[in-house]
């Protein structure tokens, strides 16, 4: 394999937990909730799929269905949908909806995987080529760069900037276009099977990981740096 095509989420990075995520908003909004309701208002958030990255809805409302569905296409559209997830749960201050939406994009939500940097380097030393591609509604790249791994990213192609969401292999494409790679020389890495897995239409070879907190997936990258000798 000359080339490498990684998602974001789930695969390079994990976001925080959403009782983290949750309670970094109210602090900066200088509102405070007693420990039982924020753990409640955590796992509810949780249950409705209103974190960008973490679990998915149990239930998408039918009145958000169509949104959902085409979520990642467009920066509206992403904001909407997850901003109208989060409204499925009573919170202390209407401004905090769009303050989690905000807080999910600041590199301070997110953590590498703690191969991701060993393995991105080693890609690197051995001259493949690295694109991200990601179902997503905005930026990562401050992620990255904060972080330290923007170094080793060659390309972004991300669904919001085209369009086009993964499963649809234009996106896995346009990553190859971006990398001069053949698809046939080149593996997607993603935690999503449908998603990720559409890039197997175009000729990659694709390469499976499991979406887990990062204490439980140590070291899930590193079996890349054998795929591509």
């Amino acid at each position: 394999m000359k080339a490498v095509l990684c998602d974001f989420s789930g695969t390079l990075f994990r976001v925080e937990p959403t009782e983290s995520w949750l309670a970094a908003v109210l602090d900066r909004a200088g509102l405070t909730l007693p420990e039982g309701e924020l753990r409640r208002t955590a796992r509810a958030l949780e249950r409705v799929g209103a974190l960008p990255g973490g679990a998915p809805p149990e239930v998408v409302p039918g009145h958000l269905a169509e949104l959902w569905a085409t979520r990642d296409r467009d920066a509206a559209l992403h904001r909407a949908a997850f901003t109208g997830l989060a409204r499925e749960v009573p919170l202390p201050d209407p401004a905090l909806y769009d303050a989690l939406y905000e807080r999910h994009m600041t590199p301070a939500a997110w953590q590498p995987y703690d191969d991701a940097a060993e393995v991105l380097a080693g890609l690197r030393e051995r001259g493949v080529r690295v694109a991200v591609v990601s179902n997503i509604g905005w930026d990562p790249r401050p992620v990255f760069r904060a972080h330290g791994l923007d170094p080793y990213v060659d390309a972004y192609v991300l669904s919001y900037e085209h369009g086009i969401q993964k499963p649809d292999p234009r996106l896995f494409s346009l990553a190859c276009e971006a990398l001069g790679a053949d698809p046939r020389e080149t593996l997607m890495v993603g935690d999503d099977r449908r998603a990720d897995g559409g890039a197997s239409e175009l000729g990659c070879a694709v390469h499976f990981v499991d979406h887990l907190p990062r204490h439980r997936r140590p070291n899930a990258l590193r079996p890349l740096l054998d795929l591509t000798d």
